[in-house]
């Protein structure tokens, strides 16, 4: 088996190894995985993370260690815990950005070196094993008011509803799966929408029944999720209204309590 790491600001990860193939999900700075495959051109990953399965470009490609590797697996990792921040390449003295929710291996005084690379952080961040209050996964949500959609994102650059939710439990503590329909299966789920909570996750279904969309409850009757942009709408047991069209948007399926 090998393994990799991602030292870029971030990797788009593919359904097929293509470049016209579409984008499933996203590696930040700093996210490990292993091999399951490869081509040529193109390697087939496991995310350590998640344990999702995707493509990325053999050129985006950083080996590690085994030993290393291991390592990561068991290291308390931290995670940039900043919209966007500078990090430097301490041989080239390059900065490049990385964004909220990158993690940031074996940091210590302000120094990240993961085999042979070593890169200057001087940002904040957060333990990753630090599992935080409901308030804190609400204030991390509106972090990304506005951030516009995009289908296998997973920053405030371009997200979708899963990573949405899925990188804002993340930044408290929290491991979700990478997709909406994996996500539904965890909590338990709440018999009424009045019994629903701020931080409580709601899934929405298609006409065939397949989980397709998630946000995040708040307060108040409203949902915060990634639909255009990530928004603010108001929510009740039918499902999402949206604003601006005056249109239900999404049609609720199940409530689920997390933490």
């Amino acid at each position: 088996m090998q393994y990799g790491i991602c030292l870029l600001s971030v990797v788009p990860c593919r359904k097929e190894p293509s470049n016209t193939s579409e984008m499933i999900t996203q590696l930040l700075f700093g996210e490990h995985y292993s091999i399951l495959e490869t081509t040529e051109s193109w390697i087939k990953i496991k995310v350590a993370f998640d344990n999702y399965e995707c493509w990325i470009n053999v050129k985006q490609h950083q080996k590690i260690s085994e030993t290393t590797f291991n390592q990561l697996q068991t290291h308390i990792l931290l995670y940039s815990n900043e919209l966007i921040q500078i990090i430097t390449n301490k041989e080239t003295a390059i900065n490049f950005p990385v964004s909220i929710g990158a993690a940031l291996p074996f940091l210590k005084n302000n120094a990240i070196k993961v085999d042979e690379n070593e890169f200057v952080f001087e940002g904040t961040s957060t333990l990753s094993n630090s599992k935080k209050a409901t308030k804190d996964i609400i204030q991390s949500s509106f972090l990304f008011l506005n951030a516009p959609y995009l289908w296998g994102g997973k920053s405030p650059l371009g997200i979708d509803c899963s990573g949405f939710t899925q990188l804002v439990f993340k930044m408290n503590g929290y491991k979700l799966p990478r997709d909406a329909y994996q996500q539904v299966e965890l909590g338990e789920p709440l018999n009424f929408v009045e019994e629903a909570e701020a931080g409580d996750l709601a899934f929405f279904d298609n006409e065939e029944g397949k989980i397709i969309h998630v946000g995040i409850l708040l307060d108040n009757q409203q949902i915060i999720h990634a639909s255009g942009c990530v928004r603010i709408d108001k929510f009740d047991h039918y499902g999402i209204f949206n604003s601006d069209t005056k249109k239900y948007s999404h049609t609720l399926r199940v409530i689920k309590r997390i933490i």
